[in-house]
C-alpha cells in the first residue's frame, strides 16, 4: 500500500461538482470517438511560455495524444530568440516584418530554439506523466522533419539564413505520430546541401498541416478570444469568409488577426477541414475547441458547419425537443409526434455534430403559387445568431425553384421579425382557400406575406 493509499485527501467536491463533471464527459465522449485517429498541427508561439499556465496548456496538449488524437506541435520561438540576440548584443534588423538572419543571429537562433524545445521536452516527460497521464510516459520526437530553402535578395535585401518552408518529411512524421509519439517542430529548416535557416513557425505550421493532410490545424494566440475582440467575426467562418477578413476586405484591426485568419484560410483551400483560432491565455480553452459542440475560439471550415437538409423520421425525437417548449409557451401550435411524422417531407433541419438546432417546415399550396413557413424553432443556445434567417433564406429559394411566387407566416409573438425580413401584413382572406379552412379563430394569428418570384433559383 502507498502512502497515497494509506492517507488519502478528502474529498472537497460537492455533488453538483460531480454531476456537472459527469454531464461534461457524457457531451465530450462523442469528440473523444470522433477525434481518435486523427491528425492535429498546433501552431504554438513562443509567447505562450511567458503565460502562468504554461504547463497546463502543454498537459492539455499531450492529454490529445491520450485520448487518440495524433500531434504535431510546431513550436514558435520569436521572443526566446529576441531575449538571445539582445543577452548576446547582436543586433539584426526586420524589413516588412522579416528578420535578416546573419551568421551571428544564426547561432544565437540555434541555441534559442534548442533551450526552447528542451525546456517543453522537460515539462512533457516529467510533470504530464505524473498528472495528466497518471504515470504514463509521454514520448516526443524532434528532428530535422523540415526541408528548408533561403529566402534570398527581395528587393534587393539579402536575408542571409531566413528561409522558407521548401518541403517536410511527411514518412518520418507519419512514423512517429504511428508510435504514439508528440511531433515537435522548431524554427529550424535544413537544406539538402547542410545549411541551416531560420523559418516562420507559422507559415511552417500552415505547410505541414496541408502536406501531412491533418485533420486539423489548431492556432494558438495570446489575448482574448478573437470572436471576443470582435464579435462580428464570430466562432464560426467559412474559408471565404475568412480570407475576406484576412485581405482586408471585411475590416479586422489587427494585422496579427489578418495574419491568423490568412493562415487559417490557406489550410483548408489545401485541404484541412477545419482550423481553429484559439487563445492559448484562456484556461482549458484547447480542451473546450476540441471536445465541446460549441468550442472556445473560432472555426474556418472547407465547408458550412452548420448542415441544413431535408428531415428525416429519425429527427422526429429532436425536432419535438425543439418545439414541444415554445408550444407549451404559445409561440408555436402543438403539434404531437404522429403529427410530424405524417408531414416529416416539409420539414428541413439545421444541425450540428449530430444536434439538431433548429427546423422549419415548408408547406406547399401549389393550386395558389404559395408556400407556408411554419413551426420555425431554434434551439435556446443558438438564438440572435441568425439561425432562423438562414431557414427563411432556404425555404424561399426551394419555394421559388418549385414555382411557387408567395410566402406566408402565421404567427402571433413575431410579426416584427417577420416584416423586418420582407413579409407584409395580410388578411386571412390572402390565405390559400384551404389554409382559410385551417386558421384557428382562437389562436388570432398575424397573417404576413412574401413576394419571392424575384428570388432566384
Amino acid at each position: 500500500m502507498t502512502s497515497a493509499d494509506q492517507h488519502p485527501k478528502p474529498n472537497t467536491r460537492g455533488p453538483q461538482d460531480n454531476i456537472a463533471s459527469a454531464v461534461a464527459l457524457r457531451a465530450s465522449a462523442p469528440y473523444i470517438r470522433a477525434h481518435r485517429g486523427r491528425t492535429a498541427v498546433v501552431h504554438l508561439p513562443g509567447e505562450a511560455a511567458y503565460e502562468p499556465g504554461f504547463s497546463t496548456l502543454i498537459e492539455d496538449l499531450a492529454l490529445l495524444t491520450s485520448l487518440g488524437m495524433r500531434l504535431v506541435v510546431v513550436l514558435g520561438a520569436r521572443p526566446q530568440i529576441n531575449v538571445a540576440l539582445n543577452n548576446a548584443g547582436v543586433e539584426t534588423r526586420l524589413v516588412d516584418g522579416i528578420r535578416v538572419t546573419s551568421s551571428h543571429a544564426l547561432a544565437e537562433v540555434k541555441k534559442a530554439v534548442g533551450a526552447h524545445i528542451i525546456d517543453i521536452e522537460a515539462i512533457i516527460s516529467t510533470s504530464l506523466a505524473q498528472r495528466t497521464l497518471g504515470g504514463a510516459a509521454a514520448a516526443t520526437a524532434s528532428g530535422n522533419f523540415t526541408v528548408a530553402k533561403p529566402l534570398g535578395v527581395v528587393d534587393g535585401v539579402d536575408f542571409e539564413h531566413t528561409g522558407e518552408v521548401r518541403r517536410v518529411d511527411t514518412a518520418s512524421i507519419h512514423a512517429a505520430l504511428d508510435r504514439g509519439q508528440i511531433l515537435l517542430m522548431s524554427a529550424i529548416g535544413y537544406s539538402p546541401s547542410g545549411e541551416i535557416f531560420n523559418i516562420f513557425t507559422e507559415d511552417l505550421a500552415t505547410f505541414a498541416a496541408i502536406e501531412l493532410q491533418a485533420d486539423k490545424l489548431i492556432l494558438l494566440h495570446g489575448g482574448l478570444g478573437l470572436a471576443t475582440r470582435v464579435p462580428a467575426v464570430g466562432r464560426q467562418l467559412a474559408e471565404p469568409q475568412a480570407q475576406r477578413y484576412a485581405s482586408g476586405v471585411n475590416a479586422l484591426p489587427e494585422s496579427s488577426d489578418r495574419s491568423l485568419l490568412g493562415h487559417a484560410a490557406r489550410a483548408c483551400r489545401g485541404g484541412v477541414t477545419r482550423t481553429h483560432v484559439v487563445s492559448f491565455a484562456e484556461p482549458d480553452a484547447v480542451l473546450r475547441e476540441i471536445y465541446s459542440r460549441d468550442g472556445a475560439g473560432t472555426m474556418v471550415s472547407a465547408g458550412g458547419y452548420d448542415t441544413l437538409r431535408k428531415a428525416t423520421a429519425d429527427d422526429l425525437t429532436g425536432i419535438l425537443a425543439l418545439i414541444e417548449p415554445l408550444a407549451e409557451a404559445g409561440v408555436l401550435v402543438e403539434r404531437s409526434r404522429e403529427t410530424i411524422e405524417l408531414d416529416i417531407d416539409y420539414y428541413r433541419v439545421m444541425v450540428r455534430d449530430g444536434l439538431i438546432i433548429a427546423c422549419a417546415a415548408l408547406v406547399p399550396y401549389p393550386d395558389a403559387g404559395a408556400a407556408e413557413l411554419a413551426c420555425v424553432a431554434v434551439h435556446p443556445d443558438y438564438r440572435g445568431q441568425s439561425r432562423a434567417a438562414e431557414l427563411l433564406d432556404g425555404a424561399e429559394r426551394e419555394a421559388a425553384a418549385a414555382g411557387l411566387t408567395r410566402l406566408f407566416a402565421l404567427t402571433t409573438r413575431t410579426p416584427h421579425w417577420f416584416i423586418e425580413h420582407g413579409f407584409a401584413k395580410a388578411t386571412r382572406k390572402d390565405l390559400p382557400v384551404r389554409r382559410q379552412s385551417l386558421y384557428n379563430e382562437q389562436r388570432n394569428s398575424t397573417v404576413l406575406i412574401k413576394s419571392i418570384s424575384t428570388i432566384p433559383n
